[in-house]
């Protein structure tokens, strides 16, 4: 586990728990702005934590790669010539859509380019 990249220690503990017999952790990534706590990758799915929920409830979603149609750079300004020039993504997931934005446009690009490599094998 040491090889993972991760923000926070207790964000890791927490996709540790919930993981499946024989799956595997690719990173766990802190995430700002309103709704979301975090986000981790495997080698089966996108977990995904959600504050958005009214009452001050939280939902963990896991995403399996197979139902994920789309992933996206979601920037405010034109990228002019740099495709990461966002540290955010965009996960689309039939007519749902999770905007997630990370802490660095180096955490961005490596969701990204992980979740294309699942979605793209499928």
């Amino acid at each position: 586990m040491a090889d993972i990249p991760y923000d926070r220690k207790e964000q890791l503990k927490q996709i540790e728990s919930g993981l499946l017999r024989g799956e595997q952790i690719i990173a766990v990534y802190d995430a700002i702005g309103a709704g979301t706590g975090f986000l981790g990758l495997t080698d089966r799915r996108v977990i995904v934590q959600d504050k958005s929920f009214v009452g001050k409830k939280i939902a963990i979603t896991s995403i399996p790669y197979n139902k994920i149609s789309a992933v996206s750079v979601v920037s405010n300004k034109s990228l002019a010539g740099q495709f990461f020039s966002s540290g955010a993504i965009a996960i689309h997931v039939g007519t749902h859509t999770y905007e997630v934005e990370f802490r660095g446009d180096d955490k961005a690009h490596h969701v990204h380019n992980v979740i294309l490599h699942y979605i793209s094998a499928a």
